[in-house]
């Protein structure tokens, strides 16, 4: 019996140390990710300076290589004077327009350890940025507008990274194939009653398009009771279409 004591004495003092001891070490690990911010939330442009503040950028303007320039004037040539854009063919603004305008939309982000799901208004854009292990390797995915992002934190700022782009002239910011996106995400100075502020700083390089990166830095602010709604730009051309083809058959139209 006295061993049996002692045995089970030392049984709960090895247990007890062993749960000091992972309290110890989890105990950063917990601290980290509660100083991480969480950008959850609705957020519409910044105003707070007064004006529209959708970005902020030297002379506002790219500066573009030879080819960047002729393709971007070839794209103006076939369209101005026209209805066609890829606005009006309920096309995204795709990277970096999606995150530096999106119109003036508002946009929602929804953030997990493993993720974040950023949604634009305009267009019903969704990017989906993947944090540390969750990221896989960009080169196995398709090209897109929005690219493909990753991310990892660095203290408080949320450093995104997005590759994969498509050329594109149909952007206030056209790019090539070869442009490379790098966001910081963090939080600024608040506005004056509280209102929560959201800031990215932006640096865009592409080897074949720009002379030089681009940087700048977009600003929101929170919106508080307020869901980013549906945009539905396909359907009233569906409905136009259809209303054509009922025309054509004398037949009345009852879908609205």
């Amino acid at each position: 019996m006295p061993v049996f004591v002692s045995l089970s004495n030392s049984f709960l003092k090895c247990t007890a140390f062993m749960a000091a001891l992972s309290t110890l070490v989890l105990a950063p690990v917990a601290v980290q990710a509660a100083e991480r911010p969480d950008f959850t939330g609705a957020w519409t442009t910044y105003r707070g300076n007064g004006g529209a503040g959708a970005f902020s950028a030297p002379s506002g303007q790219l500066k573009l290589t030879t080819d960047a320039e002729k393709a971007r004037q070839d794209f103006i040539s076939v369209t101005e004077g026209t209805n066609h854009g890829a606005g009006n063919s309920c096309v995204g603004g795709g990277m970096p327009s999606s995150m530096l305008g999106s119109g003036g939309y508002p946009m929602e982000i929804i953030q997990r350890p493993e993720q974040l799901f950023v949604i634009y208004e305009a267009h019903n854009e969704i990017r989906r940025i993947y944090i540390g292990d969750e990221a896989g390797e960009p080169e196995e995915f398709f090209p897109e507008r929005n690219g493909y992002s990753t991310a990892h934190w660095e203290g408080d700022r949320l450093v995104v990274e997005t590759t994969r782009l498509k050329t594109q002239v149909d952007s206030r910011y056209p790019h090539s194939n070869q442009a490379t996106i790098r966001e910081e995400y963090y939080f600024d100075t608040p506005l004056p009653d509280g209102t929560r502020v959201l800031a990215a700083d932006m640096i865009m390089t592409d080897p074949l398009w720009l002379e030089e990166p681009f940087v700048t830095t977009k600003r929101w602010q929170a919106m508080s009771d307020y869901h980013v709604l549906t945009y539905e730009c396909t359907e009233p051309l569906w409905l136009d279409e259809m209303e054509e083809l009922y025309e054509a058959a004398d037949l009345e139209m009852v879908q609205e």
